[in-house]
């Protein structure tokens, strides 16, 4: 006697190396405005959130749900396949700071992570990404004059006031002014301490 299946025949799938730039505050830090910072390789919202999800999906969860402001992705897609499920995409204009992504799990529930625009130099990107995934906690964390924690635009306008000349395209248009001053000094001290990126290039 022989038993028969109609299952179909296991596929082999070639492991890939994670290729996100990616740096993350530690789970033991409270949480602020940014959890940390992403570097994407493109503005192609789908490809990049593959290799996005490679990454946290260990670490988060399961993202589920994805929200972005569309003044910097050409296209959204409303649904994008990862890892063997559907990730839902969904966009803010005004709700949504335009340097921000917003990932959501069911497990963890949500993160905010600093948008590096992909055109960034590195010098320029590892500044951001150490500031955003600052965990040394107040007095020291990049905050702005209020003694707050730093908004996704307010990071790259501190980043373009300071070191405008080593930045490649990115907006000078932030949706909130920065002033030097006691935010220059915060986010110089933040953007000294070593970085936390997690992934290789």
């Amino acid at each position: 006697m022989s038993a028969t299946t109609d299952r179909p025949p296991l596929r082999i799938v070639p492991f890939r190396a994670p290729t996100a730039r990616l740096a993350l505050k530690t789970v033991s830090t409270s949480r602020g405005p940014l959890d940390g910072a992403w570097w994407p390789r493109s503005r192609d919202l789908a490809d990049e959130l593959s290799a996005l999800a490679d990454v946290l999906d260990p670490l988060f969860g399961r993202i589920t749900r994805v929200a972005v402001n569309p003044t910097y992705w050409p296209v959204i897609p409303s649904r994008v396949p990862v890892n063997g499920h559907g990730v839902r995409i969904g966009w803010f204009t005004t709700e949504l700071d335009p340097h921000k992504i917003l990932l959501m799990s069911h497990t963890t529930g949500s993160w905010n992570l600093l948008v590096v625009p992909p055109e960034t130099s590195a010098p320029a990107a590892a500044r951001l990404m150490a500031a955003a995934s600052d965990s040394s906690g107040p007095p020291t964390t990049a905050s702005d004059a209020s003694g707050l924690p730093m908004t996704a635009s307010a990071l790259m306008a501190a980043e373009l006031a300071l070191h405008a000349g080593s930045m490649a395209d990115t907006d000078q248009d932030s949706e909130e002014a920065w002033t030097e001053g006691d935010d220059a000094s915060s986010y110089r001290a933040a953007t000294a301490r070593p970085g936390g990126l997690i992934t290789a290039k």
